[in-house]
C-alpha cells in the first residue's frame, strides 16, 4: 500500500500531527493525514476547492453508473466554473509516507491517519492538474453549483468524498 499527502507547498520537510477541526473528531490527540493511491486524485484540485468525487463501488446500481457517468470512466471529480482558472494556475505537491504509522480512518475516502511526526520518502510535482486526472482515468466535470450533484451523490449508491463545500457557490435560492 501506498499512502500520500497533497499540498501546494513545496518544501514540507516533517508532517507534525495537527489537533483535527471537524467537531465529529476527537481533538484529544493530532493527527498526520494520508490518502491510498486509488483516491489520490480527489485532491488533485487546489486547496480549498470545493468538489464533489465519486465513483463505483461493489455496490454500486447499474441505474447509478447510467445516470452519474456520460462516458467509460468510473470516476468523477466535479468542480465548478469559477475553480477553473486556479485548477489551470496551481501547482501541486504530491508527498509520499511510509505507511507503517498508518490506520485506516475511511475505507470509502481511502483516508488513512497516523499520531506520529511523518517524514515523506518521496515528493512528486503536479503542475497540470486538468492533464494529471484524464491520464488516471477520472472523468472530469465543471459545473457552476455543486449543490444538486452532491445531494444526487449522497442519496446514490456510489462511493463518494466531498470536500470544502464552505467554498462552494450557495444552493440555488441560497444568499451567501
Amino acid at each position: 500500500m501506498r499512502l500520500f499527502h497533497v499540498s501546494e507547498e513545496p518544501d514540507i520537510a516533517r508532517f507534525v500531527p495537527r489537533i483535527p477541526l471537524r467537531d465529529d473528531m476527537d481533538k484529544s490527540k493530532g493527527l498526520v493525514w494520508a490518502i491510498d493511491e486509488d483516491h489520490l486524485p480527489n485532491f488533485f484540485t487546489p486547496r480549498e476547492c470545493p468538489r464533489v468525487t465519486y465513483h463505483v463501488g461493489e455496490n454500486t446500481s447499474a441505474e447509478d453508473i447510467e445516470r452519474f457517468f456520460s462516458s467509460s470512466c468510473r470516476w468523477c471529480v466535479a468542480i465548478e466554473h469559477a475553480w477553473v482558472e486556479r485548477m489551470r494556475s496551481t501547482t501541486l505537491y504530491i508527498y509520499e509516507f511510509n505507511p507503517a504509522n498508518f490506520v485506516l480512518q475511511d475505507a470509502c475516502a481511502g483516508n488513512y491517519v497516523s499520531e506520529k511526526t511523518e517524514i515523506p520518502i518521496g515528493i512528486t510535482r503536479i503542475d497540470d492538474l486538468f492533464g494529471a486526472l484524464i491520464e488516471r482515468g477520472i472523468e472530469v466535470r465543471l459545473i457552476n453549483n455543486l449543490w444538486i450533484l452532491r445531494d444526487a451523490v449522497v442519496a446514490s449508491s456510489l462511493n463518494y468524498s466531498i470536500c470544502d463545500m464552505w467554498n462552494a457557490q450557495p444552493r440555488e435560492g441560497e444568499t451567501p
